[in-house]
């Protein structure tokens, strides 16, 4: 296989290309706001604006400084398909009341910067095409029942039946969609879930090593993606409609009726539990919800099993978190043919450690930077730093 090498980009020349956009993407991958930006370059506030809007551009000294700055190399801000790349297509983010702003765009960011990645391997490698049906659902106060019959629906699409599922990461990527975790800088926010200038993904909280609840948030974000292409994220009943779109497709109904025990036999519920891939808690809720528990018997459920702990840690062996393995497998397919990190690093356009971020099986759990990268306090919320770090 033959693959073009990219030279290395001279700041003179990012200067005479400068796409505004891609110096939008680093800086909030950043975390960080214009005018904390402009102050590390020595600049005003309405300079880099204007340098995002691409009405001024900046000069060679300035990309420089901005490289430095921002930890990217010159080429970061060449324009070209990947530069396209738009993040008008907002996340599903859980609680857009308890996630600031420029957490939000952050993420957003590193979902962007996903996408560069793919676009890169997809290159040299044939994904799975997106086989994601589509079913919208009133977000105005929906009674129905569409949440569940989009589930269904999901189900027999891709032709899984009505029985427990097996690796649901993997059978997410095996019908087109992207699953990645993000950096540990963003372990603050829950999984999301957006739609790609090439095809729809799901990031994974890098932080959360819960099989059965990391199984529910995919099946969330998959809920999303099916129902919630236009909705606005965050919304009560749009995360109610992926909640109910979840416990369906984890635990259809019509498989699970009579199965579910009326009172808290812990001894059916961990046999289930190990059957279905879900956690003892989802099993009582699913009970109550299809009216076979009383709400009585399920909150005398919840409040034994608070007592003994197992609301944090429910008993038995926890399996590992499920792991992506689309883009890592295509990394390594990729390194046997001589097409090395260095290379797509370098066609990706993004910094390496980002770059093996995206393409990780497992979270990555490097020490994160302990100042944010414009060292002001009162320029970022506890907790944001630099993607970059």
């Amino acid at each position: 296989m033959q693959t073009t090498r990219r030279t290395e980009v001279q700041v003179g020349d990012a200067s005479r290309l400068f796409d505004g956009k891609r110096l939008t993407l680093a800086r909030q991958l950043a975390g960080m706001r214009k005018n904390a930006l402009a102050a590390r370059i020595d600049k005003s506030a309405t300079a880099v604006a204007a340098y995002e809007n691409n009405s001024k551009r900046p000069a060679p000294s300035t990309v420089a400084q901005l490289c430095l700055t921002l930890g990217v190399d010159p080429g970061f801000f060449l324009p070209g398909s990947q530069g396209a790349a738009s993040t008008d297509a907002l996340p599903h983010f859980r609680s857009l009341r308890t996630t600031s702003q420029l957490v939000r765009d952050q993420a957003t960011a590193y979902g962007v910067v996903a996408g560069d990645v793919s676009a890169a391997l997809e290159r040299y490698v044939e994904f799975p095409d997106p086989a994601v049906p589509r079913l919208s659902v009133d977000i105005d106060g929906d009674d129905s029942d569409l949440p569940e019959q989009a589930a269904r629906m999901l189900r027999e699409s891709w032709g899984v039946g009505e029985g427990p599922l097996g690796h649901l990461v993997r059978l997410a990527e095996n019908n087109g969609i992207v699953v990645v975790f993000s950096p540990p800088q963003t372990a603050s926010v829950d999984a999301y879930s957006f739609e790609g200038q090439n095809r729809p993904a799901i990031v994974l909280n890098p932080a959360k090593f819960d099989y059965y609840r990391q199984r529910f948030d995919v099946a969330h974000e998959l809920g999303h993606l099916v129902m919630h292409v236009d909705a606005e994220p965050g919304g009560k009943i749009v995360e109610d409609q992926a909640h109910r779109f979840a416990a369906e497709l984890l635990m259809p109904a019509d498989a699970l009726r009579d199965a579910l025990p009326s009172k808290a036999d812990y001894r059916v519920l961990a046999m289930l539990k190990e059957e279905w891939g879900v956690s003892m808690q989802a099993l009582l809720y699913r009970s109550r919800s299809l009216g076979i528990m009383s709400d009585v018997t399920y909150r005398n459920a919840v409040t034994y099993m608070s007592a003994k702990g197992w609301r944090r840690r429910e008993p038995g062996v926890m399996p590992a978190v499920e792991q992506p393995s689309l883009f890592p497998k295509a990394v390594e397919i990729l390194g046997q043919v001589g097409i090395g990190e260095t290379d797509l690093v370098r066609e990706s356009r993004v910094p390496v450690n980002l770059f093996r971020a995206v393409v990780s099986r497992t979270p990555i759990h490097e020490e994160a930077a302990k100042i944010p990268v414009d060292g002001d306090a009162e320029e970022l919320p506890s907790g944001v730093i630099s993607l970059f770090s």
